[in-house]
């Protein structure tokens, strides 16, 4: 570490104008190729991939993705003549467009069924060659050009559908400006100067430019939906900032001390810059623990989330160090006249090696305090502070895992336009059709069709059953399903397991025709089933991984397994306030929510995130407590102190995740506002509860047998430098005495 930070001191100038043109270029080339997003939705062994598969092979027609078209009058029916002429020409152009493989109209004998009884509503379904995450976005824009072409008095028309939602888009509004302003005003809070609260976010903000960029041209390599990019940059931006927050606070403290910039620099990277790159290991280690789910559409997301913290990472190991060394005096040293060293008292050379010495916590702030506080009542607090993430944790054991439906889209959309249009005229389940794929083997075997629609029509729930379409070469069959109830809800993933596992077995032994649920609610049920199956491994893989490494680095068996456990603790108390608010409609009003189940992959993806960032608060702190403790062998000390210089960074750090998380509440799109949710509540019980209260209370309980590890362990384990060369090179005596500097010291710098 002390090599790489000497050798961009040295060459500050090139790292800067390295990283300025890396930037360009890359932003450039990814500008000149282009993005291909394209979202993989493949879940190998699942029976709507079963019927997907069948169908792309024996009947392309029915392949893909379907949407609807839907219109509604105010007045008289939909078979007027004005209607009719607006409707039925315009239905032609559609089916005539790119990547349309059928299109049936309410006008035509096919379509009887998509006329409501009134005739005051009715819809056209149109059939897509390919699956919606292989189509480009734009494949619906025609058919929301159409729409607004058209104005006839009384008439109401919009489309939905997968298809369709791709081509509209989404808008995360202003959250990434908000995110900034805040992280800059909070910085600004922090550090009390302008210079020092820029080079954080210029530091991230170079490293997310670049990291954007590559994800854009990774697309041309893998498969990645168009939100990866939107959750990248809302990860990114959250750990580049703290990791520059966290070395840069680290700098001025040991200006307070050494009084020379470019020795400050150094000190500053050999301590916190290890730091934040064992914290930067644990976020990517947790964010790759993501292919252990084998869901394809997750890979994507896991890619793009590690593009944006290795290079963030990167920019705070690299460029942050050349920016310090050229700006980091003037925000140390006053303005005008008061332009001078601080004062800083150290014991003589003599007696203390000045190039390992120490600034020690301050003594009457506001942390020291806590710290005191905590260590006085560790059984109380411990116990209080499990009891809250307990409470909270609560709701998870209710949470339901599932796609939304279009019913949580923005209302000015065409999408919710569509879904409250055929909900209104016909039901909600008309939003979300299955689809029956038979499995004919020759034409013979059709009349077996008959009893099927009737088995299936007479089932609880089926609003209603369309006659079956049958490929031209007579081996498959598709027979779209109607449920009663929405997509989204309980009582279509019942109908589902329903048809598969009671109504379709005792069919196929009778007609020995087998026959596959599929369509997009089908696999979106099996989607959420096979991440809920995996999470476990998952976790368990990511948890593991973490804690070895913990165990090498910090040669210890308690803090490995408490983080595992405290981490588990703040993220299941965060899923359990966003099961509250999102799926219970705790406050959904104030919000602006729509009650819905969880986004199958939110846990999935808030788990590999979360944990990460705990990891980097539980690193950050943990480190500083192990400095401390080689430094002096008394635990209780080392636990004050590391409190006492952490605490502030900590909570400003975790103050500014929480706004950059939650400034995606501002966007019109549920899963990121769902997702940043999440995140931020998982940051702020992970800062206020867990890193404040009960793990140094923990700490202060288990006192020296924190730091026991067995000597055939420590004998075997490799030897990895966390705490940094200078407080390696301390001699380990508890009569050390350290410098003092008051907290105005430290807030004059």
């Amino acid at each position: 570490m002390l090599k790489l930070t000497r050798w961009c001191i040295s060459h500050r100038r090139q790292v800067v104008v390295g990283w300025v043109a890396i930037a360009v270029l890359t932003t450039v080339l990814a500008g000149a190729v282009g993005r291909q997003y394209a979202t993989n939705f493949s879940l190998p062994g699942t029976e709507s991939q079963r019927a997907s598969d069948l169908l792309q092979h024996e009947f392309k027609t029915q392949s893909g993705d379907l949407d609807t078209i839907v219109f509604h009058v105010s007045h008289g029916t939909v078979a007027s003549a004005a209607v009719r002429a607006a409707i039925a020409p315009f239905l032609g152009r559609v089916s005539s467009s790119p990547h349309v493989a059928g299109l049936v109209s309410p006008y035509s004998p096919r379509g009887a069924l998509q006329v409501s009884r009134n005739g005051m509503t009715a819809f056209a379904t149109v059939y897509y060659d390919k699956r919606a995450n292989l189509l480009p976005n734009n494949t619906g824009m025609p058919i929301l050009d159409g729409i607004n072409a058209i104005h006839v008095p009384g008439l109401r028309v919009a489309a939905g559908g997968q298809v369709i939602e791709q081509a509209e888009g989404f808008s995360i509004g202003p959250a990434t400006g908000v995110g900034v302003i805040a992280a800059l005003i909070i910085l600004l809070l922090t550090f009390g100067s302008l210079t020092a609260a820029g080079m954080p976010l210029i530091t991230a903000g170079l490293g997310l430019i670049t990291g954007v960029a590559l994800i854009g041209l990774a697309t041309h390599l893998t498969s990645m939906s168009n939100v990866a990019p939107e959750l990248a940059l809302m990860i990114g931006l959250g750990v580049g900032i703290d990791y520059a927050l966290f070395i840069v606070t680290r700098f001025k403290e040991n200006y307070l001390k050494f009084g020379d910039v470019q020795h400050s620099v150094l000190q500053a990277m050999d301590t916190s810059g290890r730091a934040i790159l064992l914290a930067g290991s644990t976020v990517v280690i947790a964010l790759l623990g993501m292919f252990a789910t084998g869901v394809s559409f997750m890979y994507g997301l896991a890619i793009a989330s590690v593009l944006a913290v290795l290079l963030t990472l990167a920019a705070s190991l690299t460029l942050l160090p050349a920016l310090l060394s050229r700006f980091g005096a003037r925000m140390v040293r006053p303005r005008g006249e008061r332009r001078r060293r601080l004062p800083v008292r150290r014991r003589a050379p003599t007696q203390i090696n000045a190039a390992a010495g120490a600034v020690v916590a301050p003594r009457a702030s506001a942390w020291r305090r806590w710290s005191e506080t905590v260590q006085r009542r560790p059984w109380p607090l411990a116990i209080v502070s499990l009891a809250v993430i307990v409470a909270l944790l609560a709701p998870v054991f209710a949470m339901r895992l599932d796609t939304s439906d279009a019913g949580n889209d923005p209302a000015n959309v065409s999408s919710r336009q569509a879904f409250d249009l055929l909900a209104q005229g016909f039901g909600p389940g008309f939003n979300g059709p299955l689809s029956l794929v038979a499995e004919l083997g020759h034409a013979g075997r059709a009349p077996a069709l008959a009893a099927v629609r009737a088995a299936v029509r007479g089932t609880p729930d089926v609003a209603a059953v369309t006659p079956a379409r049958i490929a031209p070469s007579g081996t498959v069959a598709v027979i779209q399903v109607y449920p009663r109830s929405a997509p989204q809800a309980p009582a279509t993933t019942n109908l589902v397991n329903h048809l598969r596992h009671t109504v379709l077995p005792p069919l196929e032994h009778q007609t020995g025709v087998p026959v596959l649920v599929g369509g997009f609610t089908a696999g979106s049920i099996d989607f959420s089933h096979v991440l809920a199956t995996k999470l476990p491994l998952f976790i368990a893989l990511v948890v593991l991984l973490s804690a070895l490494l913990l165990l090498v680095i910090f040669r210890s068996l308690v803090i490995p397994v408490q983080a595992a456990i405290m981490n588990l603790l703040s993220i299941g108390g965060a899923l359990g306030v966003t099961v509250a608010v999102f799926q219970d409609g705790l406050f959904s009003s104030v919000l602006g929510i729509q009650k819905g189940p969880i986004e199958p992959w939110i846990p999935v993806l808030m788990f590999a995130v979360v944990f990460g960032l705990s990891m980097d608060y539980e690193v950050f702190l943990i480190s500083r407590v192990r400095e401390e403790w080689v430094r002096r062998r008394d635990a209780s000390t080392a636990v004050g102190d590391g409190i006492a210089f952490t605490g502030k960074v900590i909570s400003a750090a975790a103050a500014i995740m929480v706004c950059v998380f939650l400034s995606f509440m501002l966007g019109d799109q549920r899963t990121l506002k769902e997702f940043g949710f999440g995140l931020a509540a998982a940051v702020f019980l992970d800062a206020l509860i867990i890193r404040c209260v009960m793990l140094p209370a923990v700490l202060e309980l288990l006192g020296p047998s924190t730091w026991r590890l067995p000597r055939w362990l420590d004998a075997r384990l490799p030897h990895i430098n966390i705490e940094g060369t200078a407080v390696r090179a301390l001699p380990e005596t508890d009569d050390i005495e350290l410098a003092d500097a008051t907290e105005s010291d430290l807030a004059r710098a």
